[in-house]
C-alpha cells in the first residue's frame, strides 16, 4: 500500500477543470482511493485516472494498493516450512486432503501450486509502483 497526502488549491477545483493522477510504471494492477473513496482499478497503460470527483480543497489522502505478482508470492513462501511433496520433475505428488475436501488451507504458506517452480533464493520480479509521478 502506498499512501501520500497532497494539497489541492481551491483554484484547482474550478468548474470544467479536471485533475488526474499518473502512477507511472505499475506492475501489475493498482487500486486508487482518494480520501477513502474508491476511484478505480488500473491494469494497463496508461496508468492515469481522473480524481476530480474525490478531491477537496486542502489536504487529500491518496492510497494506492498494488497487487503483487504470483511468482513473488511463491518465492516468498519458499522460506516457510515445506507443506507438499513434489516429484523429481517438480510436479505435485498428490493433491492435499484439505484441497480435495474443499477446506481452508492449513500451514503458514499463503500460496498453493501444483508445480514447484521457484526456490527461496529465486530473483523476485519487479512489482509495485516502479516510477511514480503525480500530475
Amino acid at each position: 500500500m502506498y499512501t501520500r497526502v497532497i494539497d489541492i488549491a481551491g483554484t484547482d477545483l474550478q468548474k470544467g477543470k479536471k485533475l488526474f493522477i499518473h502512477l507511472g510504471r505499475v506492475e501489475v494492477i493498482a487500486e486508487v482511493k482518494i480520501n477513502g473513496k474508491a476511484i478505480g482499478i488500473l491494469w494497463k497503460e496508461p496508468f492515469i485516472i481522473d480524481i476530480t470527483s474525490a478531491v477537496l480543497p486542502g489536504s487529500n489522502v491518496i492510497e494506492i494498493a498494488v497487487t503483487n505478482l504470483w511468482p513473488n508470492r511463491l518465492i516468498g513462501d519458499e522460506g516457510l516450512p515445506v507443506e507438499n511433496e513434489f516429484t523429481k520433475d517438480n510436479l505435485l505428488k498428490v493433491l492435499p486432503s484439505w484441497f480435495v475436501a474443499n477446506q481452508p488451507k492449513p500451514g503458514k504458506r499463503i500460496s498453493f501450486a501444483t508445480w514447484h517452480i521457484y526456490e527461496k533464493d529465486s530473483p523476485l520480479l519487479e512489482s509495485g509502483l516502479l516510477a511514480r509521478s503525480f500530475c
